[in-house]
C-alpha cells in the first residue's frame, strides 16, 4: 500500500480530508494556547508538517483567509 502524508489510527480512512482539517484545528489551537502562555511553539509544528502534507494549498489559503476575515468555520 502507498503511503501518502501521515497515517493517523485516528483516521483509518484512505480520504484524509478530516484528518487534514483536523490537524489544521490543532496547529491554530496550539499556536493560540503557547502565544496565550508566552511559551515557545516549536511543539505545534507536528501539526504543521501534518496538515501541509494532507491539505491542498487552496484549502489552507482559503481557511487562513476565513480566520483573518473572522469567518472562518471552526472553533480554534
Amino acid at each position: 500500500m502507498p503511503k501518502f502524508g501521515v497515517f493517523s489510527p485516528r483516521f483509518p480512512n484512505q480520504n484524509q480530508t478530516r484528518n487534514c482539517w483536523q490537524n489544521y484545528l490543532d496547529f491554530q489551537r496550539c499556536q493560540r494556547a503557547m502565544a496565550a502562555r508566552g511559551a515557545d511553539a516549536t511543539p505545534c509544528q507536528w501539526y504543521f508538517r501534518v496538515y501541509k502534507s494532507l491539505c491542498p494549498t487552496s484549502w489552507v489559503t482559503a481557511w487562513d483567509e476565513a480566520r483573518e476575515e473572522g469567518i472562518f468555520p471552526g472553533k480554534i
